[in-house]
């Protein structure tokens, strides 16, 4: 807007300033309820502290449950415990006559029917690599016999062909006879995931040992 007289000039002028003066005291104005605020806050902060008394702050990695809400419970080890009940319902017998279907000549072997009669000289050789091993020493008859159960079990999950079981030759037993050594075989024979064992070779563990095929998954 254009002044046309120097009276126009001066109100405009005065305009500007009245403007500029109400502008600075709303600002202030802001300031002030901001600082009091500020107070406030500050002061309210300082009282439930008070309220509260003295507190410890919690580590950042502690995690807080909900009210009412249990704790979550430990994770189970599901896998272990199916294994567990599995080797318990294959749980092999003793009582089993594994005598007329095994072949005693200089070497122990076993072949379950149906399998190429070669597979037992073919595993003494070594065609099928030894993939996984279990070692009965030191056991006694029961956890020997659900501990073969389990890694038979466990070795034909994984898609495993050959493994070894090492049941000892007795020389440290009471007279100089291997409990496991006999009944071990009894116990491959009546597991159908077994194929074919032999007798490792001297080099293997010889009379203190097994070398068991297993069915292909």
């Amino acid at each position: 807007m254009k002044a046309r007289s120097l009276k126009e000039l001066k109100k405009l002028r005065q305009q500007f300033a009245a403007a500029q003066a109400q502008a600075a005291k709303e600002a202030q104005a802001a300031q002030t309820r901001q600082q009091a605020q500020a107070r406030q806050r500050q002061s309210d902060h300082a009282l439930f502290l008070r309220a509260i008394g003295a507190v410890q702050p919690l580590k950042a990695s502690a995690r807080h449950e909900k009210a009412g809400q249990a704790a979550r419970p430990a994770p189970l080890p599901r896998q272990r415990q199916q294994d567990e009940r599995a080797a318990l319902r294959e749980t092999l017998s003793d009582e089993f006559d594994a005598s007329t279907l095994l072949h005693v000549d200089e070497h122990l072997s076993y072949l379950r029917a149906g399998i190429g009669p070669d597979v037992p000289a073919r595993l003494r050789r070594g065609q099928w690599a030894v993939q996984r091993q279990i070692d009965l020493h030191g056991l006694r008859v029961d956890q020997a016999r659900q501990a073969l159960a389990a890694f038979i079990a466990a070795a034909c999950r994984s898609g495993v062909r050959c493994v070894r079981v090492v049941h000892g030759k007795g020389h440290g037993s009471p007279g100089k006879t291997s409990v496991l050594r006999a009944k071990v075989p009894g116990w491959l024979i009546q597991k159908h995931e077994v194929l074919a064992f032999v007798q490792a070779r001297p080099p293997d563990g010889g009379a203190g040992a097994l070398l068991v095929l297993l069915r292909a998954a």
